[in-house]
């Protein structure tokens, strides 16, 4: 693939004006290759074009990004989902939604919508972002992300506020997965969890759909056994779920191995108890607790699926699926500039972080060299870098093959050096 054909073959993918169109593809060209930062200042370089309109079209152009960005989606989902039909999975369910938040770090200090949020390691000022993606066979395509709004932001543009959980609760009862996998059972979708996500309400929209879920589990959630349930009050006998484990500890270990994408180490063992039990304020779920047969200290999970007729091994493979999202928030901040846009209004870091999630999905829809393929994201960074810096290359040659090229080249050439005042030699090993 030459350079045209790329412009060419993003052209197609993309859904923008005329006289956009030039400065989003070198926007999304830029990401797509390996640099050392993603910064406007990187890319007005790279393309020869201004920082400052960069700068003006991510500002005021952000719902362009928005809308790329579950076109693409939406296309790249229903392609997968097709393949994936064709092929047997050890799962009973073939589309997974993945959800997770991660932080844009404050790049620049006077930033719109930063706030300080505790995030793993300590405070982070930034952006947060809460990303929904779909997993269908060994594909992964980001959706439109939620970001999250300040009080202080909301009052400002008169936005109504909402927690995290509460607009992950209304993506959810929005969302038609037929636009993006077409026709399709309920009971095949699937919802994939952390314990930051163990909320009644996210729970039960998640019923309402009639999908399937595996979340982790806070070790204070309310549960109780089928036989309290029966016998007590609603409000009496529930207790937290490692109590309720311990409670219940007539009910024994079992070891199950479980494959691994690691080619060194082909599975790994875990060891887990499964109780059937309600939990509260959502219904009857499967009760999993799991950890490390090897190294069991602090790594204890409590999940809980509301599919009954899963395996309590198919349940611990489904929830292993769920770091591909924490590979994927690795990879946009490490190759593709995630969190390197400076910009104080927050509709330019809307847009950027849409386009990079764009980028995502172009690179890995890149039809590969010569049907090599090409697994890793700097790998095919490295492809397309090579492919833009071999423009040049691929222009002369296609100039010297047209009609009187050659001496079309000589002209280019002299009208070059009078540019820069030096002096004409002959060029008789052209032509």
């Amino acid at each position: 693939m030459n350079f045209s054909n790329l412009k060419k073959w993003v052209t197609k993918k993309l859904e923008v004006q005329n006289r956009q169109m030039n400065i989003c593809i070198w926007y999304l060209l830029f990401l797509m290759v390996s640099t050392r930062k993603h910064t406007l200042r990187e890319a007005s370089r790279f393309s020869g074009i201004h920082k400052s309109q960069f700068s003006r079209w991510l500002g005021n152009h952000s719902h362009l990004a928005v809308h790329n960005l579950n076109q693409l989606s939406k296309r790249q989902a229903k392609q997968f989902y097709q393949v994936a039909l064709l092929s047997k999975s050890k799962l009973p369910w073939s589309i997974f939604l993945l959800i997770d938040s991660t932080i844009h770090s404050r790049s620049t200090r006077h930033t719109d919508n930063a706030q300080r949020f505790n995030h793993g390691k300590g405070f982070v000022i930034g952006h947060q972002w809460t990303n929904v993606v779909l997993v269908i066979g060994d594909m992964l395509i980001p959706m439109a992300p939620i970001p999250f709004y300040t009080k202080k932001y909301c009052r400002k543009h008169q936005l109504h506020y909402r927690t995290e959980n509460e607009a992950v609760v209304e993506y959810i009862r929005s969302i038609n997965l037929e636009d993006y996998v077409g026709p399709h059972q309920s009971y095949q979708v699937m919802v994939l969890a952390d314990s930051g996500y163990d909320d009644k309400h996210i729970q039960q929209a998640i019923q309402e759909k009639k999908w399937a879920y595996v979340i982790a589990l806070k070790k204070t959630r309310g549960v109780r056994s089928e036989t309290s349930h029966t016998t007590m009050p609603l409000a009496k006998g529930w207790s937290q779920v490692e109590a309720f484990f311990k409670d219940h500890r007539r009910v024994k270990w079992v070891t199950v191995r479980v494959p691994t994408s690691n080619p060194k180490k082909k599975r790994m063992e875990f060891r887990l108890r499964q109780i059937t039990a309600y939990l509260r304020h959502v219904g009857k779920v499967q009760l999993i607790c799991s950890e490390f047969k090897k190294r069991p200290k602090g790594r204890r999970k409590y999940l809980a699926c509301n599919d009954l007729e899963a395996t309590p091994r198919q349940i611990l493979m489904a929830y292993r699926l769920r770091w591909k999202i924490e590979i994927f928030h690795k990879e946009v901040k490490m190759f593709l500039g995630f969190q390197e846009v400076g910009s104080k209004r927050f509709d330019s870091v809307i847009a950027h972080v849409h386009w990079v999630y764009c980028a995502y999905i172009l690179l890995h829809a890149l039809p590969p060299p010569g049907g090599t393929a090409i697994n890793s994201v700097a790998e095919k960074q490295a492809y397309v870098k090579a492919i833009v810096e071999g423009k040049e290359t691929a222009r002369v040659i296609q100039l010297l093959t047209q009609f009187n090229g050659p001496e079309r080249y000589k002209q280019e050439l002299r009208a070059a050096q009078d540019a820069l005042d030096i002096p004409h030699y002959r060029f008789s090993a052209i032509g």
